[in-house]
């Protein structure tokens, strides 16, 4: 059976009226209309976006987008560009600041900043296009006085490389814009998994951006994929009950999310929670909500103490809507830090300040579930001829859901005491980089010392099947731990979890969570013997052994009897002895990093 070329089934789409444009293979679409769409520029206005050129259906490309922003900085003495970093294929990135105090703009502590990002998957582009029409209309449409009391720092395109590898159909599920970037970037890595292990160059240059900058309040941008209902802007945070910024996750609940719904709801627009369904064939089961690791933007400004809202437009909402939608909400925030951001200020400090002694490194979901009205879509369960397999077909009719259960990840899953400090070899360079890049404060040896440290031992471990953003990981270990007294040379770095940025240490440091170094696999030397035994040598040494050591006999014979490998293996026989000898390497499997209680 010979398949189509991409280029044939586009011709196939176009000639049977089926075009990127009329997107009529997805479900149908209720009509919309909404106060927000009195936004929009007309043809013939002096500074209309290339967006709007189109009717908001299309976006235009980098160099676009570039020539628009440049020309509107230049026009503005609110607003200044500057690269901050470069993508792998050569692009630059670039951020916006917009204040009425440019040169005062990074880290004061008398006016909040905003830090919007769009683009990090440039598939979901759509905070590029509000982001550029709410800049136009700060610098020349009458809304200066966003920046009264506040500034805003703006990331059109995180992921330039992806942004490029534009298509008519790169992403079948999403109702828009014409012309759709890539998810990934130009390494295929997902920017947003890596937060915490910082691998892509275009992740790192951001971190450098949120060190210069110190925003109080970051809003990242994406289009999700998924069930079909009525929300039209759905965003979410780790919630108070789940939070290690607890003070900042209050605030988030109890000052953003009422004033942000308001505001969207006056505009005309639907906003919900950004939740999954627990049955994705069956949506009236309930759906999950989600507490984020640091691998992903929210989950990463929760331990970071930076308070951050991740953005999920309706992928099957009209980009119109969905750009409307988010120029509502990014005004509504900037609005907001003028009114009350001193107040986020304030708890993000306390959060700063706090010292717990223990954290939370991953939640499960609660089987005992929360209840909410939610404004659903109605759908039909069919049989597939192709798979063989029911599907779910959503109808486009809204329906609302009374009480619809939803199982929050609030249950604590793995915990630690926090420990006063971790010693990292200087020979694990990456992983001091790394901390540095995300601004953890080290400190290191000068000359020896002696101390006494816990040392981690892997008892137990396995890695994944296959790569995971272009890494094995750990997919599971257990450790045992023990004293060890140890000389530790210069060079050695001392990682206090008694800093603002402790909590990020413990998460990045504590080989149990689910986004630290270890379980991203940073530390693969760990698991490779290097020095090995020969047959001559290894038998007079047992025989040696045997002799002066009765006992070990009776350990041999009943470690022969429990396990059937060191039975039938002469080689795992031999190194069940091996193991009890100093020649033995003693690294093998002890986790570098030392901890000190």
């Amino acid at each position: 059976m010979k398949l189509f070329a991409p280029s044939m089934l586009a011709l196939c789409l176009a000639a049977s009226g089926q075009g990127r444009a009329a997107d009529d293979w997805l479900p149908p679409l209720p009509a919309w209309q909404g106060a927000s769409e009195q936004l929009l520029k007309q043809q013939g206005d002096a500074w209309v976006t290339p967006a709007e050129l189109t009717g908001l259906t299309d976006s235009p490309d980098y160099a676009a987008t570039l020539a628009y922003l440049t020309k509107l900085v230049d026009s503005s003495d609110l607003l200044q560009l500057e690269q901050f970093g470069q993508s792998p294929q050569g692009r630059p990135l670039y951020l916006v600041k917009a204040s009425k105090v440019l040169h005062k703009i990074a880290n004061n502590p008398n006016r909040p900043l905003l830090l919007v990002q769009a683009g990090i998957h440039s598939g979901e582009i759509d905070g590029k296009d509000a982001g550029l029409m709410l800049l136009r209309d700060i610098a020349h449409g009458g809304k200066a006085a966003l920046l009264e009391s506040a500034d805003l720092v703006f990331i059109p395109v995180l992921s330039p490389d992806g942004h490029e590898r534009r298509s008519l159909y790169n992403r079948m599920n999403q109702r828009g814009p014409l012309q759709q970037g890539w998810r990934a970037t130009a390494q295929n890595l997902n920017l947003n998994r890596d937060y915490a292990k910082a691998d892509a160059p275009e992740m790192q240059a951001l971190l450098g951006v949120l060190k210069q900058y110190q925003p109080d309040l970051y809003i990242d941008v994406h289009v999700t994929d998924g069930e079909d209902y009525q929300y039209d802007i759905t965003y979410g945070f780790n919630e108070p009950f789940a939070a290690v910024s607890v003070n900042a996750a209050s605030w988030l609940a109890k000052v953003y999310r009422p004033a942000v719904n308001a505001a969207l709801t006056q505009a005309g627009h639907i906003p919900g929670p950004l939740v999954f369904g627990v049955d994705s064939n069956d949506f009236s089961k309930g759906i999950s909500g989600w507490t984020a690791s640091p691998r992903f933007s929210n989950g990463y400004g929760d331990v970071r103490h930076l308070p951050t809202v991740l953005v999920e437009n309706h992928s099957l909402k009209p980009y119109r809507q969905r750009v409307l939608g988010t120029y509502v909400l990014l005004e509504r925030s900037l609005k907001l830090l003028n009114e009350q951001g001193k107040a986020l200020m304030l708890a993000r400090q306390a959060d700063l300040q706090a010292r717990p002694q223990q954290l939370v490194l991953s939640y499960k979901a609660s089987e005992q579930a929360d209840f909410i009205d939610f404004k659903g879509i109605s759908f039909e369960q069919r049989q597939s001829d192709i798979s063989g397999a029911p599907y779910v077909a959503w109808t486009g009719k809204p329906v609302l859901y009374q009480q619809l259960p939803v199982y929050w990840d609030k249950v604590a899953d793995i915990t630690v005491q926090i420990p006063a400090a971790y010693w990292i070899p200087p020979e694990q360079q990456q992983v001091i980089a790394r901390l540095a890049l995300h601004g953890v404060e080290m400190t290191t040896l000068t000359q020896a010392k002696k101390l006494k440290l816990q040392q981690l031992s892997v008892e137990d471990y396995r890695f994944a099947d296959k790569p995971f953003e272009s890494r094995f990981m750990l997919s599971e270990a257990r450790f045992s731990e023990h004293s060890v007294q140890r000389n530790l040379t210069a060079g050695w770095v001392r990682v206090s979890t008694d800093q603002p940025l402790g909590r990020l240490a413990v998460a990045l440091l504590e080989p149990s969570a689910p986004d630290s170094f270890f379980s991203w696999g940073f530390f693969p030397g760990m698991f490779e013997r290097t020095e090995y035994f020969e047959p001559y040598a290894i038998e007079p040494l047992i025989a040696r052994m045997l002799a002066q050591q009765p006992a070990l006999k009776q350990q041999f014979d009943k470690a022969l009897a429990a396990d059937e490998q060191l039975r039938n293996n002469p080689r795992a026989r031999y190194n069940w002895f091996y193991r009890q000898m100093p020649f033995y390497d003693q690294q093998y499997l002890k986790y570098p990093v030392l901890i000190e209680r």
